[in-house]
């Protein structure tokens, strides 16, 4: 479950950015999270629920989620396409020679202080 690691990732780097700005109380992250990074949403947002309660400046910060769709590139033909619809196989040229352009990524999108 590395959704735990990404946890105490998201609230050290929250905390090190209310701790600059002299922020007292956060009431909100949001995260933008690849369709395809292999996040689990419902375990981010359990765990996000109990390590919460141990961090005092995020006691009542609520955790969003904004899905950036899975985005990938054909070598062959210089087209884009939907990662999850088709797989890694170009839809258009039935080429391989694929890569991922967006999609695996896990940003902090915005921070909402009080």
């Amino acid at each position: 479950m590395h959704e735990l690691g990404i946890i105490v990732h998201v609230a050290q780097t929250v905390e090190e950015v209310a701790q600059e700005n002299e922020v007292t109380d956060i009431a909100s992250v949001t995260l933008e999270i690849g369709e395809v990074s292999g996040i689990v949403h419902d375990y981010l947002s359990d765990g996000w629920l109990y390590y919460r309660k141990k961090r005092p400046l995020l006691q009542n910060c609520e955790l969003k989620m904004v899905p950036i769709p899975a985005l990938t590139y054909c070598q062959n033909c210089q087209e884009t396409y939907p990662t999850v619809q088709y797989g890694r196989q170009c839809p258009h040229c039935q080429s391989w020679s694929t890569y991922l352009l967006k999609g695996d990524e896990c940003l902090i999108k915005e921070i909402e202080a009080m």
